[in-house]
């Protein structure tokens, strides 16, 4: 199956997401992981790392298929909501948009069904 233009900007952006999440990576590593009392913090942040990197990939893919928009679009969503507020409340502690957390992740569900169907 031939990669659809429309969604060929998603290429882009999981480019863009692959380089900040190496970015977020190392400073999780190299500065997260040194602060003491910071246990919980850690573990969101690894979960929003792992997560990260995972969707990159799949935004990748979203131009193979039916609907690249759709599919993109639910997963930079996705990954903005739920990763972007686990990085942010891992950095700095401040749980205001944590709620937040379950729409992305719901997000992030529709476009890997976006993908099936």
């Amino acid at each position: 199956m031939a990669a659809s233009r429309s969604g060929y900007i998603f290429v882009r952006l999981a480019g863009l997401s692959g380089v900040s999440a190496v970015c977020c990576g190392t400073y999780g590593a190299h500065v997260l992981k040194t602060q003491e009392g910071k246990e919980h913090e850690l573990q969101v942040y690894e979960t929003a790392s792992k997560y990260h990197y995972a969707h990159t990939v799949a935004m990748m893919a979203a131009t193979l298929t039916k609907r690249p928009m759709l599919v993109g679009s639910l997963m930079a969503t996705g990954m903005t909501l739920f990763c972007g507020v686990a990085y942010y409340y891992a950095f700095t502690s401040d749980a205001t948009p944590v709620p937040l957390m379950p729409y992305g992740g719901v997000l992030l569900m529709a476009g890997w069904i976006a993908m099936i169907v």
